[in-house]
């Protein structure tokens, strides 16, 4: 006999870490046999979903359910347990106990936590050693086959996540049972008549009754479910409703979503469309998929559980791999409150090749939709799946990826047959309602004299008034003293101690009124400054409507603040307007931010208390929100609590309904690969949405996140770890999978402060390393990939061993310089003069001629070194490299001087810009012709330069003119001129202000290294001159 335990889910669970959440997992044990579950990580109402059996070999023994909260680094929290006789089991009705909520106790009484919540088990036996007899909880097995498969075909899970494995070896089976399980089963079974004992020679012998053919037994389970059940459907469904405990809604199952569509309908219509026993959408999906032999168990309610279940089994249609094959689906309600349903489904296919060794878990989520223009409600209905494998088996992969593809063809139909009978929810319907919803949104109109009322009407305020008043009175009243003391004609001094404390308490009173007063009519200046102001350009729109605050800290001495908001995003920011003396302010206002060519990552919100214009505003709270690491239908309608001292002591938080839309459609992906192309000088694929599905499972990313580039390295640790190195519009993603230890982080383009590129070396396996630098406190949450965390708190990630290291770190540079660059040097690009023009992409053309740049003379001066030191400059030797590297010409390099043509010698150069001359750090490459004077009194050198990693760098190329020229012999000196030239390869309105850039430059550049050649000659001279004495 079988003991089989159904680990469902846990809620109310104590939090045992720092950050308030826990990480739960249970464990089972019966006897010598140990069993666990998965671990939920941060999750106080975790769902497991998992199945297990155990070996019963005496009735006395007790199941022990334990609830850890697994640590990292230390010994797990044991958070509570509880056990469960295998007699109660066996005594109770159908052998099954549940589902049902068990309470968890604590160790012991003197626990600091009483209360460790409730976990949700289904606990039943089912006969090994015997054929079992139809009932309502277990399947009757096949006539000609062993008992052992029906209990297998139950031991499955009906949702959640991955099987739990044994932690302990299991005690050998004994062949033989204790006299007190004998008696007890012998009296189970003579007591209801089912079984028939008859004794022979000394010995008892079973007489078997004759199992029915498995249709019947289905029918008979059908009927005894009926019996107990509800007859109406809606009936059933109001009972789960007054039951459902709250709770959140269970998250979608690891093996990826199959369906998430929006449809024109009210939730409790999909779900008694898709559930309920009367609805045709069943058997219409069962005759387009060729699916026979279909019976639909009636709902009814377990044994001491709040839960539906329904059994469905039916007989899949063949295929050319697969011949038909029975079917079984247990189905059971999770969440049914009215406007979320959760159902769990368990299907198990005993009669396929290994098909006792696993069970295919679904789960079907339908919530609320969004809002339409019409006002009709709509459904969003969401299908996900995962494979639970009870046993190891080696077909694992290929088990796993047929059933992949078979959900795929199967949900792909349903879909499109639910499509046929409800109408989904179209893109511009939203959009429409976005409008709608953003234009009921008006301010609410405020009176300036109620506004000045409520916010003078202050202590303050009226003591000076009253004070005023009172000396005014006062002066009308009196006569004018005698001239006494220093006093003379026009000035009065105070003539005692009183007067003097009365003039100063006048003088502040006065003061504190003006700054009230300044105050007042700043913000009213303030008042919506960026209220309703429309977004500008086609690309990713991001909407922000701030509707409320609630419980806000006080900072004035009233007893209130004049709150305003700040948003920022993308280095744009958007303020709201003041609210004079509030603690819950209501703003009901909008802000646009233009148009942006990606999908922004964070939006920055900050609260400020505004004080006038002469002090610094207080901050009253501030919060990050990711939009990576967020669903954008969770932040349609969200209350983000603030963070900060002030905030958190008040609890503070503030309701806001963020939208973001992407006016380009379908093609801003193409459109975005095809720009980063430009940039890293390589096709870049759009890659197949499965492969973006798969990404964004593995990272957990929102839809729109897609995947541009992944390239095989190794992360650098204390040991090398190979894996893959994911790039995206937004994120650069880490994952290996090494002898089963998994590693995954993440981090956000914009958290990224340096990229350096560290030369081949031993231990980087003779590859370049990129070493990646984070902001000050950014990245926390990727701090286990991490090689090193320097004295400021910055995370340095080393990556190394490329496949293609040039592609890879041509990639990674675009992507970072594309999301790090501020909006003032991201200058728009205006139209081409020719849609099917192309830009020009060589990196170093043919040489540019004067005829191809206006030459402008930019520096001029008379040198007291001959020209042919000059020309060291050019000569390739430690003089040039020295001075380039000084003016910050990184890993400068050239090629040896080549005879072009008569007189004329060419040579290419390269080197990359330092952060300080180009915080781009781009790389230029050069060609340079060098010639003589016609007189031989001089030298001429030519130089074609191309920037890349540049904003524009693509518009232009550069063109330098270095002439040098000695001087008379009595001089002794060259002079020295420079011409310089920008040939413009396409037109854009930024050439007059590139130029400038350029210029201002390249004056100080060239400043600096003819300094140093003067500083050089001069040293050669002196050391000269030293070595002849």
């Amino acid at each position: 006999m079988k003991l089989v335990v159904r680990v469902i889910e846990a809620r109310n669970i104590p939090a045992m870490d720092l950050n308030g959440l826990s990480d739960p997992y249970v464990r089972l044990q019966l006897g010598k046999n140990r069993f666990k579950t998965k671990v939920v990580k941060k999750n106080l109402n975790p769902y497991w979903g998992e199945e297990f059996s155990f070996r019963v070999e005496d009735l006395k023994e007790e199941l022990i359910v334990s609830v850890l909260d697994e640590d990292k680094y230390l010994k797990d929290d044991f958070v509570g347990q509880l056990k469960v006789p295998v007699a109660k089991v066996f005594d109770a009705e159908n052998k099954s106990l549940g589902p049902a909520w068990y309470s968890i106790q604590p160790k012991n009484k003197k626990s600091k936590n009483r209360d460790c919540g409730e976990i949700l088990l289904t606990i039943s036996l089912s006969q090994s050693n015997y054929q079992a007899l139809p009932s309502t909880g277990d399947f009757a097995p096949q006539t000609e086959e062993p008992s052992d498969l029906a209990t297998e075909s139950l031991n499955h899970s009906s949702s959640g996540h991955s099987m739990g494995t044994e932690e302990a070896d299991s005690a050998k089976e004994d062949k033989t049972s204790s006299y007190t399980f004998a008696s007890r089963f012998v009296q189970r079974f003579l007591k209801n008549g089912d079984m028939v004992f008859m004794t022979g020679k000394g010995t008892n012998s079973t007489v078997l009754p004759e199992v029915p053919k498995p249709a019947v037994v289905l029918e008979d389970r059908f009927e005894d479910q009926s019996s107990s059940s509800c007859s109406n459907f809606g009936e059933v469904m109001g009972i789960m409703m007054e039951r459902d405990p709250g709770g959140e809604v269970p998250g979608n199952l690891s093996g990826g979503t199959l369906l998430d569509q929006s449809y024109v309908i009210a939730p409790p219509d999909l779900n008694s469309l898709l559930f309920s026993p009367d609805s045709n959408f069943t058997k219409s999906l069962a005759e387009l998929q060729g699916t026979t032999e279909l019976q639909e168990g009636p709902w009814k309610f377990g044994s001491g559980s709040d839960n539906l279940n329904r059994v469905v089994t039916y007989v899949k249609a063949a295929t050319r791999l697969v011949k038909a094959v029975k079917a079984i689906e247990e189905q059971m309600y999770l969440k049914a409150n009215g406007k979320v349903f959760a159902v769990s489904a368990s299907v198990s296919t005993p009669d396929v090749m290994y098909g006792s060794t696993f069970k295919i878990d679904m789960l079907f989520c339908i919530t609320p939709g969004p809002e339409l223009s019409s006002g009709e409600q709509t459904s969003r209905l969401v299908i996900s799946w995962r494979m639970n494998f009870l046993q190891s088996t080696m077909m694992k992969g290929m088990i796993e990826g047929g059933a992949r593809q078979g959900l795929k063809d199967c949900y792909d139909q349903f879909a499109d047959l639910l499509s046929q009978n409800i109408k989904p929810v179209e893109m511009t319907d939203l959009v429409s309602k976005k409008d709608e919803v953003l234009a009921d949104l008006q301010v609410q109109p405020q009176s300036d004299w109620k506004l000045a009322i409520q916010y003078f009407a202050n202590f303050t305020v009226i003591s000076t008034i009253f004070m005023g008043l009172y000396v005014l009175a006062h002066i009308l009243l009196s006569v004018p003293n005698t001239v006494q003391g220093l006093e003379f004609n026009g000035l009065d001094l105070p003539d005692s101690i009183g007067e003097v404390i009365v003039c100063g308490i006048l003088v502040l009173q006065g003061k504190r009124v003006f700054e009230l007063i300044a105050r007042f009519i700043q913000a009213r200046g303030q008042k919506g400054s960026d209220h309703g102001v429309k977004a500008q350009g086609d690309g990713w729109l991001l909407t922000v409507v701030l509707i409320e605050g609630q419980n806000l800290a006080a900072v004035d001495s009233s007893g209130f603040s004049d709150p305003y908001v700040v948003f920022t995003c993308n280095g744009k920011t958007r303020t709201s307007s003041i609210k004079f003396q509030k603690l819950d302010p209501l703003w009901n206002e909008i802000y646009e931010f233009d148009a942006m060519d990606e999908p922004p990552s964070v939006l920055d919100v900050e609260v400020f208390d505004f004080d006038g214009p002469f002090d610094e505003a207080v901050s009253l709270g501030h919060v990050e929100i990711n939009f990576v690491k967020s669903n954008l239908s969770d932040l349609a309608d969200v209350w983000i609590p603030l963070e900060g001292k002030l905030a958190q002591a008040c609890q503070s938080k503030l309701h806001l309904r963020i939208l973001l839309n992407n006016t380009k459609g379908g093609n801003a992906v193409q459109e975005y690969l095809t720009k980063m192309e430009k940039e890293v000088g390589k096709k870049i694929n759009l890659r197949s949405p499965q492969t973006n599905s798969a990404f964004q499972k593995l990272f957990g990313l929102p839809p729109e996140e897609f995947l541009i580039n992944d390239f095989t390295c190794h992360l650098k640790r204390k040991m090398p770890l190979q894996g893959r190195l994911f790039l995206s519009p937004r994120i650069i993603g880490y994952h290996s999978n090494m002898f089963g230890h998994k590693t995954k982080f993440f981090f956000l383009w914009e958290d990224i402060e340096d990229i350096q590129v560290v030369p081949p070396t031993l231990t980087s396996m003779g590859s370049p390393a990129i070493i990646i630098t984070l902001r000050q406190g950014r990245g926390m949450d990727a701090k286990h990939g991490a090689k090193t965390q320097d004295e400021e708190g910055r995370l340095k990630f080393h990556f190394q061993s490329f496949v293609s290291f040039s592609v890879g770190h041509r990639t990674i540079m675009a992507l970072w310089k594309a999301r790090s660059l501020s909006p003032e040097q991201k200058v728009q690009i205006v139209e081409e003069e020719s849609e099917t023009k192309t830009l020009q992409t060589e990196e170093c053309g043919s040489f540019l001629g004067l005829e191809d740049a206006n030459m402008l003379e930019v520096y001029s001066s008379v040198h007291p070194f001959p020209s042919n030191f000059f020309m060291e400059l050019f000569s390739g030797g430690d003089l040039d490299c020295q001075v380039m590297e000084k003016v910050g010409c990184q890993n400068y390099s050239c090629t040896p001087w080549e005879l072009e043509k008569a007189d004329v010698s060419q040579r290419q150069i390269c080197y990359k810009l330092h952060k300080n001359v180009s915080s781009y750090c781009g790389e230029v490459t050069s060609t340079q012709q060098r010639s003589a004077l016609p007189d031989r009194n001089g030298w001429i050198v030519d130089e074609a330069m191309t920037l890349q990693g540049v904003p524009l760098a693509d518009y232009f190329n550069l063109h330098l003119k270095y002439q040098v020229e000695d001087l008379p012999l009595k001089s002794k000196g060259c002079q020295v001129k420079v011409f310089f030239g920008i040939a413009w390869v396409k037109s854009t309105r930024h050439q007059k202000r590139l130029t400038t850039n350029i210029q201002s430059n390249l004056q100080d550049r060239l400043k600096l290294m003819f300094s140093m050649m003067a500083n050089e000659y001069h040293s050669r001279k002196v050391a000269g001159s030293g070595a002849c004495l």
